[in-house]
Formats: C-alpha cells, structure tokens, sequence
C-alpha cells in the first residue's frame, strides 16, 4: 500500500536566517539520497508583525506529492524562497532540508519574469501571447539555472537522485551531469511542450533540449507533449530515437539512454474528500449559495490571472446566453475567481484590465438590485474556501486554451461525491485525457461552449452522479500518491538499465 501523504500546516523553521557568525544549521556539504530541484521552495516566508520569520507549507499538488518521498528519502529540496535578495542558510522544516537559492531583483526580472514568463511560457502555450527573445534574457537563464545545479550537485549523495521540476529550469539536468555523473537525474515537465512549428521559433531550441537530455528520465504530463519533444529532438539533434527513447551520445563518446514519456499528474484525492466532509466547510457552503441569492445553479471558474485559462472566452459566451435569454441572472449565477499572478508583466496587465471591463459590462447590463450576473473575486483563498466553492457550484468551468494538466478540474471532482456537479472542460487541458466523464468543448468555439453551458445547467441529477462517480473511480486510482511513485520507479528501473546502446 502507497503511503498516504499529508499536508503540514504552518511551521517555524529551525534557521529562518543566517546567524551573526555565518553558520548554518545544516551542513553545506550534506549529502542527500534525493534532490529536488524547483523554482520555488516548498514553503513561503511569513514575515510576522513583530518581525518574527515563519515558514508556511505552500499550497499545491507537487509540495503534497514529494514532501514525504523527501522525508523518508533523507532528501533536501532546492528552491527559491520567493522574495528577491533574500540570503538564507540551508535549514530544516519537519524533518526536510531546505537549501534556499538568493535570486537578485536583476534576476527575477531577467531568468523569471523575462525568459521563463515573456519567452518560454507563451511559446510553450501555443503562442496565445507573443514571446520575446531577448539575449539578455536567456543569459540570465543559463546562469540562474547553473547556480540551481551547482547547489543540487553539492546537495546529493554520491549515487544519489536529482528530480528537476518545470520549464524555469530545462538546463539543469545536462549541468547537473557535468558536475555528478554518478547521480540519478530525473525531470518533470508541468506545462504542455510544444509543437514542433512552434517550438522551432527559439533561437536557443539546442541548448534547451540538450539541457533536458541530461535527463534519464524525462515526464511530461500528456502523450502528445512526449511526442512532440521527440519531434524536436528528432528534427533538431542527432539522437536516434526509439519509442519512448532516446539514444545520446556524450561528449566522451560513451551512450546513454533517455526515457520520454507521459506521467500525468493528480492532486491526493482522499485529502480533498476529507475537507469536504467537515461540517464547517458544508456549512460554508450553504452560506456561499444564501450570499448570492440562492440561484437555481451556481456556474464556477477557479484560474490563476493568465491568458492561457480562457477567462475571456468563458465570459463571452456566459454573457452571450443572458442577451439570448436563455439565462437569467435570477436563476443562474457566475462566480469567477481569478488568482493574482505575474502582476508586473505587461500582457498579464492588459488581461486584468481586459477582464474586468467586460465583468463589468456584462454586470451593468444585467444586474439587478437583488442579483448579481457575475461575482468576481481577484484573490487567492486558502483550501478550505476552495473547497467550499466546489461544494457550492453546480457547474465547474474549466475552459483553459492551452493547460498541462489543470488540477482545480480534479479538485472539483474529488470532492463531489454524490451531490452532482457537471465539470465543464476544455479538451486542450491535460485532465480531459482522464477525466472523460466531462463536458468536452473546443474554448475557441462559443457557440459549442454555451451549448454546453446549457447542458450541464439542464443535466438531470442522475447523469450528473453517474458521471462523477467514474470520474472520482479513475482519480482514486490515478492520484498524485501513484504519479510519484510512477515517475521515481521508472527513474530507477532506469538506473539498473545498462548505458549501452539500447
């Protein structure tokens, strides 16, 4: 039986700071049997009032998948604290060893706001918004990503695992190799991988797959992402290719072989059961649908801030149904969350305002003094919220253009049980593999989304519970607690693989 993973609450660290004489609890040259590598750390700095330092765990399927495998592992996690110029000493929170990497305001600006969000994320999203390609920009990523492997090689144990995270570090597992070629390496790929038309537009498409093929073992989250990045490498390198592998030559003449494959991610489906069933959250739920009116049906969008989520053509077509008629803001209402993300780039500015003018001329057309078309909330909500807003909607809006995987489609799933719900998803997220007791729709076609919008709305409550059942049958089976243990066998099946040609 998999080991259950937990989520641990707020925590105070052992060593929030480096001490007057420059000692850290934990030993700089400590070796740990598993690395991870991410942007970020798995906990958030609190600065208290008083002064006061405190480390929260973050929210978040990846910190609640790998925060035992480290634990039992005796393993340490590489990250960025989230907070520019901030110098922290390795410490330890609950029994994890936390190596904080100082990221500059310059690099904040240049390797995470430059080329991982204005060049890499867009490109990687179908081109949804224009990526730039600055030089200066990607520089930046290739020292950032040099100093992200510099500390996992000191960090692992000889032999040891390094298990690289996501897009702001596709260099590290080849620099990570350079420096340990003892050592295991892994790479989990969050968001989709391109197609080959438009991967091909960076000028640094090379370095980049050179980077991930340092890699034994590389996951993306859908089998279409795998095959493209096969593609690319097929197209771009000369690497033959084998299925799911490939075989790389290194510079000292000895083969290897890479395995490229889909490990889709899920979220710890018994955790959100468990919220769900607190009378507290029930009962929020309640209050939730008393605040705003007690409509016939509760429509919800849960996304980050970002053009990729299909915010605005989810809107459109909701406020084209209520010029049609064929809603009324007295029965149905729309509550649209919408998380602040990357508030200093310049296209995430424009979809805020973009945003907000169309919430608010939908609202001025239609409200009423009793009842509200849309209720839009630009915040984050801790877990418990969440979970009530789940509980409270109806009809759960997943309409993203372009999404790796989209968890919250999941989170919704999960914690319905045999109350209903209709989940609303865009076949362009990596869920709708799984998930296929969902409405399907294209995002790009309204008039297919509203027709949907109104399914769901009329679903009878029968073929509401059938479908979430099979849906709640396959995140059972396939939840993150099985994604980690999926990705670290293969990792290390791989390491008993000779390096030979294979």
């Amino acid at each position: 039986m998999r080991p259950r993973y937990r989520q641990v609450g707020s925590l105070r660290c052992k060593q929030p700071a480096r001490p007057p004489n420059g000692r850290s609890s934990v030993s700089e040259t400590s070796s740990a049997d598993l690395v991870i590598v991410a942007n970020r750390l798995p906990v958030d700095r609190i600065v208290d009032a008083d002064g006061e330092v405190r480390w929260q765990t973050s929210p978040g399927g990846l910190v609640t998948a790998l925060e035992p495998v480290i634990r039992a592992a005796r393993g340490a996690w590489v990250g960025w604290p989230g907070s520019a110029d901030v110098a922290l000493d390795p410490f330890e929170v609950d029994g994890m060893t936390l190596i904080p990497m100082t990221l500059s305001a310059s690099d904040v600006e240049l390797y995470y706001e430059g080329f991982s969000n204005d060049t890499i994320w867009p490109l990687y999203h179908d081109v949804i918004a224009p990526p730039r390609y600055r030089r200066i920009w990607w520089e930046a990523y290739e020292r950032v990503n040099r100093r992200f492997a510099e500390a996992a090689a000191a960090a692992v144990a000889p032999g040891g695992t390094v298990w690289v995270h996501d897009y702001q570090l596709q260099l590290v597992p080849r620099l990570v190799r350079e420096l340990r070629p003892d050592v295991t390496i892994g790479y989990f790929h969050h968001i989709p991988f391109p197609a080959y038309g438009l991967y091909s537009q960076l000028p640094w498409r090379r370095q980049v797959l050179d980077g991930l093929l340092g890699a034994d073992v590389i996951g993306f989250q859908r089998v279409a992402d795998a095959g493209n990045f096969l593609r690319a490498v097929r197209r771009q390198l000369p690497y033959p290719t084998n299925k799911s592998r490939v075989i790389v030559t290194d510079a000292s003449g000895m083969q290897r072989s890479v395995t490229a494959k889909p490990f889709p991610i899920s979220i710890d489906v018994a955790e959100y059961q468990q919220i769900a069933q607190r009378p507290e959250v029930i009962a929020r739920a309640a209050e939730i649908r008393q605040e705003l009116g007690n409509p016939r049906a509760i429509l919800l969008g849960v996304d980050r801030l970002d053009y990729t989520k299909g915010i605005r053509h989810r809107l459109k077509a909701f406020g084209e149904l209520l010029q049609d008629g064929q809603l009324s803001v007295t029965d149905v209402a729309l509550v649209q969350v919408a998380s602040p993300s990357r508030e200093r780039v310049a296209a995430y500015m424009q979809l805020r305002d973009e945003i907000e003018l169309t919430v608010g001329r939908i609202n001025g057309v239609f409200d009423t003094t009793g009842h509200t078309a849309i209720r839009y909330l630009h915040h984050s909500y801790p877990r418990d919220e969440m979970v009530a807003l789940y509980l409270a909607a109806d009809v759960m809006l997943v309409t993203a253009l372009r999404d790796g995987m989209n968890l919250v489609a999941k989170e919704y799933v999960a914690v319905r049980g045999d109350t209903g719900g209709v989940l609303v998803l865009s076949e362009f997220a990596g869920a709708a593999d799984q998930l296929q007791g969902a409405l399907l729709i294209n995002p790009h076609d309204i008039d297919g989304m509203k027709d949907a919008m109104m399914v769901a709305v009329n679903m009878p409550h029968a073929d509401q519970t059938r479908r979430m059942r099979a849906m709640q049958r396959r995140l059972k089976r396939d939840d993150v607690a099985a994604w980690a243990e999926a990705f670290l066998q293969e990792l290390h099946a791989h390491d008993r693989t000779p390096h030979a040609d294979a």
